[in-house]
């Protein structure tokens, strides 16, 4: 079992404030998947619209207009998915970076002010978490492209069998733009509270914390976990006060399976680092 390394500096168990994703950091990350979406449903709706345009399928057994769009829809799928495959690298870096930086930031100051200045290190399974993170951000920012290109092939192909009617082609891309963009809105959110987590959590390892206090964020608003919000909630006495206490290394047992704050989809919770009494673990 890991020995704490930091005490209260009372008789009392010490909670410390939580350490919140930063919002700042979110937006960015959001408004550059934003951009880079919008470039991309821009990009396609003037292609697909010009090809439409110079050879009209009236009918879905006009061979040659499909396979004029089937071929610029392959040029346009090889085109973003290279896109975004370098785009990915260059944002997945810059958001890794910030969130490890402003995590520790955070971290130091709640210790700060609790009477303890930390200095964090690059640490081997911190340096795992940056690996991690920055492959798992590459991979989901890749994947919006693959995602939106294929279903946008899909509504193409569905169009030309329909009669090639063009508004009704551009309306249904505009839906399928629209349900992108939330999926990379939603990615920007959830990345930035785990990526959060994470660093969190290897650093109270760091420090020797042992227990830490699960806290129910409302930011999660009516897409809120409703196990989570009933572990928060629920009436958890012990030496420091209300509040679910749980095991850092091990997490707490939710929806069938061992979790931590803010690792789930739509979980914004965050951790309260609890240090020990000093003159209980002196003992």
């Amino acid at each position: 079992m890991t020995k704490p390394k930091l005490y209260s500096k009372t008789s009392k168990p010490h909670v410390l404030p939580p350490v919140r994703p930063n919002v700042g950091l979110e937006l960015q990350y959001r408004r550059r998947l934003d951009a880079l979406v919008t470039e991309m449903h821009r990009s396609i709706v003037f292609w697909l619209t010009r090809t439409y345009r110079s050879n009209p399928p009236h009918l879905a057994r006009d061979a040659s207009p499909a396979a004029d769009l089937q071929a610029e829809m392959n040029r346009l799928a090889r085109r973003w998915n290279r896109r975004f495959a370098t785009a990915a690298k260059k944002i997945a870096a810059f958001f890794t970076r910030s969130v490890s930086q402003r995590s520790d930031a955070a971290m130091k100051g709640v210790l700060k002010k609790a009477g303890f200045t930390v200095q964090f290190k690059m640490s081997q399974p911190v340096q795992d978490i940056f690996t991690a993170t920055l492959n798992a951000q590459v991979g989901l920012i890749k994947s919006i492209a693959s995602e939106h290109l294929t279903d946008v092939q899909e509504i193409v192909m569905r169009s030309v069998q329909q009669g090639g009617d063009l508004q009704l082609l551009t309306d249904e891309l505009e839906k399928r733009y629209s349900l992108t963009r939330e999926r990379a809105r939603l990615i920007a959110k959830d990345q930035n509270s785990k990526a959060t987590a994470t660093i969190t959590r290897v650093r109270q390892q760091q420090i020797g914390i042992t227990q830490a206090i699960w806290l129910h964020s409302r930011a999660t608003g009516k897409h809120a976990r409703p196990e989570h919000v009933a572990f928060a909630a629920g009436k958890h006495e012990g030496p420091t006060g209300p509040g679910p206490v749980y095991d850092v290394s091990k997490g707490a047992f939710l929806e069938g399976k061992l979790t931590f704050p803010g690792w789930e989809i739509n979980c914004r919770c965050v951790s309260r680092s609890i240090l020990p009494a000093l003159k209980a673990e002196s003992v």
